[in-house]
């Protein structure tokens, strides 16, 4: 009969083996320390090539969304230079980002900025994501070997349950944890509706600039919070952040 204990840690081996392939491929970044050369070479068109097959990939850091709006804006793109911002904003609220991007968008008041401390402890837990299940797996590993050496001794299932416990919350971590779901509105006019049709009433007309919460997708439409009430707009209007 097979040894279970060998099953489980052949199991669980599978799985550190998986889970440490996954986590490397998202952290595998692709030349972003040429690409910051370049940069500084002022060899912009080729440091942005790089840039953005990071951006589309999900690796990305405060500084590198910075120098992606510099360069979109030196080209006279503000639309998108005003994006790279606002995705600045989510990893590091500032004034500063703000003053900015009014100044892109012509804007003097600027909605959807506000930022509680849950919302930056989540912005925090999302940024590090990489670096929290990367130090989860270590302890997977390190129980892993315990479990291992102590069944050889002792027959005890209690000892499983911080091995499996860790499991969990590594899947957990790496699966769900995403940060507060927003939007930037691109589009002049963006008509903000109360209802999900063209026939709902009209809450506020607004310029490119404002950001929206995004509750949830419906066809055409995207349901936000607008100055902590519900609300509508089309999703043609926003760009997800």
């Amino acid at each position: 009969m097979p040894n279970l204990k060998s099953i489980f840690l052949a199991k669980l081996l599978i799985f550190f083996t998986l889970g440490l392939q996954s986590f490397n491929c998202q952290a595998d970044e692709i030349g972003l320390a040429m690409a910051d050369s370049l940069f500084n070479q002022r060899s912009y068109k080729e440091a942005m090539e790089i840039y953005r097959q990071n951006y589309q990939i999900g690796i990305y850091s405060s500084s590198m969304l910075l120098k992606m709006a510099f360069i979109e804006e030196g080209i006279g793109d503000n639309e998108q230079a005003t994006i790279y911002l606002s995705k600045y904003y989510d990893l590091s609220p500032n004034p500063q980002a703000i003053t900015k991007i009014k100044s892109l968008t012509g804007q003097d008041v600027l909605v959807g900025y506000e930022v509680s401390d849950s919302q930056r402890f989540l912005i925090f837990l999302t940024e590090y994501k990489e670096y929290i299940v990367g130090v989860l797996t270590m302890f997977l590993v390190i129980s892993v070997i315990s479990n291992w050496w102590m069944g050889r001794r002792i027959h005890r299932r209690e000892s499983y349950w911080p091995t499996v416990l860790l499991i969990l919350v590594i899947f957990v971590a790496n699966n769900f944890l995403e940060g507060p779901r927003t939007g930037l509105i691109t589009s002049s006019p963006t008509f903000i509706v109360s209802k999900p049709t063209a026939g709902g009433d009209l809450v506020e007309q607004v310029e490119p600039g404002h950001r929206v919460r995004i509750k949830s997708s419906k066809d055409n439409w995207y349901e936000i919070e607008w100055k902590e009430k519900p609300a509508y707009i089309k999703k043609d209007n926003v760009t997800r952040l």
